[in-house]
């Protein structure tokens, strides 16, 4: 016999995550390149994320230099990725300032094509299969990179899922900290693990959802 699925998060009955959700009306554009093998993932994190967040789309794939639907995101966004590559800078007040105010450029110049509204680009895979991604993908390679700064790299709470490295975050996380950086302006530095702005009841919701994860181990 089928089980029966929530209709909205497409999970068992017993197992929706939807309880978890949190409205949050994010100002800058996410975007989410998912590996086929997080799909069916029952402890990854973006479902929870894009059922979260207003402006999320996820675009599930390998390589993405002959995605019609990404290359016309990059057409319309001024695109950075969520990276921590050997080019990427790590996300600090006067960074974020200088993107912010390309972002405001856009907003008072729509009809020109020049500026365009900022948009977070993230990966969503292991570690190895993230890599691989981007090495496919030359579109990839060629847009700017951030970091988060290493308090926040390093706070992950994933605790429902084994990880490369110790404290690392779940896109979830990674997603929430950079926004809550890029959209901080002149409240960069109050930006902590435990409070990241309008994000912080989603991180909280999701360290219920580890927890609602962690009760289905025999």
């Amino acid at each position: 016999m089928s089980r029966t699925l929530c209709f909205t998060c497409q999970r068992p009955q017993k197992a929706c995550i939807c309880a978890f959700s949190v409205e949050i009306k994010n100002n800058i554009h996410v975007v989410v390149l998912q590996h086929p093998s997080e799909v069916s993932q029952t402890k990854g994190t973006i479902t929870l994320l894009a059922k979260s967040l207003q402006f999320c789309q996820v675009i599930v794939g390998e390589s993405f230099d002959d995605e019609a639907y990404f290359l016309k995101v990059m057409e319309q966004y001024q695109a950075v990725l969520l990276y921590p590559g050997e080019k990427a800078q790590t996300l600090t007040q006067n960074l974020v300032v200088q993107l912010t105010k390309l972002d405001q450029n856009a907003e008072k110049s729509r009809v020109n094509a020049k500026f365009k509204p900022l948009c977070l680009v993230i990966l969503d895979g292991t570690w190895k299969k993230a890599y691989r991604m981007f090495m496919l993908s030359q579109t990839l390679q060629q847009l700017p990179q951030i970091c988060l700064p290493e308090h926040l790299a390093n706070a992950g709470k994933y605790h429902i899922r084994k990880v490369a490295k110790k404290n690392a975050l779940s896109s979830l996380e990674a997603s929430c900290y950079a926004l809550a950086l890029l959209e901080a302006a002149s409240d960069f530095d109050d930006i902590s693990a435990d409070q990241a702005g309008k994000y912080q009841p989603l991180l909280n919701k999701f360290q219920a959802f580890n927890q609602f994860q962690l009760s289905f181990r025999p």
